[in-house]
């Protein structure tokens, strides 16, 4: 398929999303060829759910009970909601950002994922970010160093932007070639596409 080719593809994230953490899960196993890791700040993007504008306590109830039941379903660790949740993953994505400058996004990303949503450890506190690049090999001071450049800010604001124009609307989302899936559920419909595009 033209335009489809999993040699241009990408999975857009951002460490504040559950949804997200579920997707990062599944999506090596999910796609059939090599993928981007890019991080993103998904409060920038036009259609990110925020986490905070849930309109009774039912409504987040129900919504963690799902995300936990799709964890189960997808035989990850039993999912622990950081305190607080919501968290502000500014921190955290810088350093994801400067994982990706050196190569290590996908270890990072799913170390710190799972600080998160399987440890239940907010990446709003710098020591647990720090705990999640030391389980990558990554050097707590160089993290540290590393998100605190103004170039690194630029990369993540310069990715997200781009990420929008490519009609990403929020996070966890897949692009194929031209192709968008926004969603972690619509995983299976990149994956569809991805394997007709390697047939």
């Amino acid at each position: 398929m033209a335009g489809s080719s999993t040699a241009d593809a990408a999975f857009y994230f951002d460490l504040a999303s559950p949804l997200a953490y579920l997707a990062a899960e599944r999506i090596l196993h999910v796609l059939p060829g090599p993928v981007e890791w890019q991080p993103v700040l998904a409060h920038e993007l036009s259609g990110a759910e925020t986490f905070e504008a849930f309109r009774c306590r039912e409504e987040e109830d129900v919504f963690r009970v799902n995300v936990a039941h799709r964890a189960s379903e997808f035989g990850l660790q039993p999912l622990r909601w950081p305190n607080p949740f919501p968290f502000d993953s500014t921190l955290a994505m810088r350093a994801a950002t400067y994982a990706k400058s050196i190569g290590r996004t996908v270890p990072f990303a799913q170390a710190a994922f799972r600080q998160a949503f399987a440890g239940g450890r907010s990446l709003g506190e710098p020591d647990n970010v720090l705990i999640a690049a030391a389980a990558c090999e990554m050097h707590p001071a160089a993290v540290l160093k590393g998100a605190e450049l103004a170039s690194v800010g630029a990369q993540l604001d310069a990715a997200t932007a781009a990420a929008a124009q490519a009609g990403v609307s929020d996070v966890p989302a897949v692009r194929i070639g031209s192709h968008v899936f926004v969603g972690e559920e619509s995983l299976r419909q990149a994956a569809a596409l991805g394997q007709g595009a390697a047939t």
